[in-house]
Formats: C-alpha cells, structure tokens, sequence
C-alpha cells in the first residue's frame, strides 16, 4: 500500500519526492482567498510529520507571502531544510510596469531566483519551475541561463510548467545536445476531468525523462463529491459558483461525476480520494499536488494513498472521462489495423485490415 514516504525518483533524476507533493498556493490571504499563516503552518507540520518531504511554491503566489512563509518555518526548525524538497517557479512578474520582471529570460531569471532564495530564507532551490511558456524568449536563452544556476549551486534540478510539449521536447533536446542540466519534470493540470495532455504532453513527458506532476488534480474542487448533477454551488461562493457552473452544464461532467459517485461509494471512500487514486494509478504521474487549506482537506488527500482502485474501477472512469483529442490522435487509432494487421504488440490487439493482400497471390 503505498504512503507519503514512499517515495519516487522523480523522472529521469536520482531526486526522491513523496508521491503527493503539498501545494503552496493557498498559503497567505494576500490574494483574499487562502489559509491565514498559523493554519497553514499547521498544514505544513502534518504533512512532514505524516512523512512527507515534497512542498511546491511559485514566487507570485500570494504575492510572495507563500515563499516567505515556508522559509520562515524552515528558520524555525533548520534541521528540516536539507531534509525537504523545496520547489518553486519564476516567471511571472510581480512588478507592474516592468517588461524585464516577468518572461524566460536570464535577466528575470537571475533577479527572480534571489528574490526567492530570500523569501524562502535557503541557499539554494532543490527544484526550479519556468512557470510558463514565454513565447517572447528564446529557448536556448532560458535552457543556458537555467544550467548556470544549476553549476552555482543555486538550483539543484529544473523542470517546465504549463508550456506545449513541442517546446519541452526542444529544451530537452538543446540541454543533451550542450550537455546543459535537463529537465527532470513537468507539472501540468492533469485529472479526471482535464485528460486532454495525455494527447502529447504526457508521452512526451515519458519519452523524455520527466516525471509528471499534476496541479490540480480535483480540478478546484469539482471532483470532490460536493458538486454533482443535483447539487451546485452555494449563492455566496460568487468566485468559485461562475467556473464551476460552466463545467456543471455540461452533460459529459455531469456523466463524470454520477460515475465517481458511484465509484466512490462501491469503495466506501469519499470521491475527492478516489479521484486522487485515480491520478496516481495513471501511466507517468509521479506525484500529484496537493492544495490543501485546511487540516481536514489535507487528511483526506493523504487517506487517498491507501486506495487503490481495481480494473473495473479504473475502466468505468476511464471510460466516462475520455477525453476528444485533437489530429492525428484519432486517425492514428483508426490507422491502427494498418500497422498492425491481426497482430497484438505490447499488449495491443489489433483487428486485420480489410485492405490488405489476403495471400501471395494479391501481393505485387
């Protein structure tokens, strides 16, 4: 049965990390909406002490209050640092009016980076995140500037976030190419109701060396069992009520969700941890982030390590989650039988193509 400490490399590195790694972005109610600091401290102690080692930030998260609260609690308790996996990102720009405070490039990279190591109260991040694509920055700018970091000492492995899976494999190919620091990992949103990155992102996750870790895997909360086909959201949750609402008229969610009810109460577990388990039993994902606020959130997040769904389950959501692909995902499905031809390879049979020759009498 797997638990918190037992841990994943992550990708094609030797980095150990828990299989559900604590997202940060909740920490401050700077934004007005999040965790005051003294709960989300206590978050942070029950995930380390139920073995957890794998707490994911961003510079602009609330403003820079994320950072500074989990470096002021590393202070506190400084045995703890070395310990940890501390992940954060760069990119976005917390500076109004500035072009050079936000994008890929080494000027932003470099200042973003101490700004960091500031909050964060460390000498150095053990896994750096582009949080984004910037389409304005060359690749190789990004991929030398992150590989300098990496000889200083500042950073100890890198990895992408939310950028198309054409550009990921360019950076990935320029970094073997220079023998500059590969990426290790791609954080992506990734669930039962967001499967459309298993088109390209997640295989070409695989075939490069990253492990994959998805954000938002509950997909802000749709996927907890507190929305379904007869229940909505409350009249004064205005923020969440208007995202929510969209994905609730749809009649593929709705179909979804009956579903992970009925999975949910097959396996007596909540649907918000069959959703998690369902992440976690997917080809390629390594560890999932969790958001959780509260102690109670984070408990159940965590209690879902201790699921694990059968066949039958994983079809039925697998089934009622599939998502529709974009060309040449489906006419590579339909030329199957053509590579194929009545054979089953790696597990995968095959019908013949009616096309074909039928003996040696019709081959030219």
């Amino acid at each position: 049965m797997p638990q918190l400490d037992h841990f994943v490399t992550l990708g094609r590195s030797g980095l150990r990390v828990s299989p559900l790694c604590l997202g940060a972005m909740t920490f401050g109610e700077d934004w007005g909406f999040g965790s005051p600091v003294e709960q989300s401290l206590e978050v942070i102690d029950a995930y380390l002490d139920a073995g957890g080692n794998f707490i994911d930030t961003a510079n602009i998260y609330t403003k820079g209050h994320s950072e500074q609260i989990i470096g002021d609690h590393l202070c506190s308790k400084p045995a703890l640092r070395d310990s940890l996996v501390i992940a954060t990102k760069w990119l976005g720009n917390m500076f109004p009016g500035d072009p050079n405070a936000g994008g890929a490039h080494r000027k932003n990279l470099y200042t973003s980076v101490e700004h960091s190591l500031r909050r964060l109260q460390t000498d150095y991040i053990d896994l750096l995140w582009m949080h984004f694509w910037d389409q304005h920055t060359p690749i190789d700018e990004t991929m030398r500037a992150l590989d300098d970091l990496v000889r200083a000492g500042k950073v100890r492995y890198v990895g992408f976030s939310d950028t198309p899976a054409w550009k990921c494999a360019q950076a990935q190919l320029l970094a073997h190419f220079n023998s500059w620091s590969p990426l290790i990992a791609l954080q992506i949103e990734y669930s039962l109701a967001e499967r459309t990155p298993e088109a390209d992102l997640i295989p070409m996750a695989k075939e490069m060396g990253m492990g994959v870790t998805p954000w938002s895997p509950l997909k802000g909360g749709l996927l907890t069992g507190k929305y379904a086909r007869n229940k909505r959201p409350a009249e004064g949750d205005a923020k969440r009520a208007d995202w929510l609402e969209k994905h609730l008229e749809n009649e593929k969610t709705l179909n979804l969700l009956d579903t992970l009810i009925e999975v949910a109460a097959e396996t007596e577990r909540p649907p918000a941890e069959v959703a998690l388990a369902w992440c976690r039993q997917q080809s390629g994902i390594h560890s999932s982030i969790i958001g959780a606020r509260t102690l109670e959130q984070l408990k159940s997040n965590l209690a879902s390590l201790s699921l694990t769904l059968s066949d039958e389950h994983l079809k039925k959501l697998n089934d009622d989650s599939k998502p529709d692909l974009p060309f040449p995902h489906p006419f590579l499905d339909f030329v199957r039988t053509t590579v194929q031809n009545d054979t089953t390879i790696n597990g995968v049979t095959c019908d013949a193509w009616p096309l074909s020759p039928k003996d040696d009498s019709e081959r030219w």
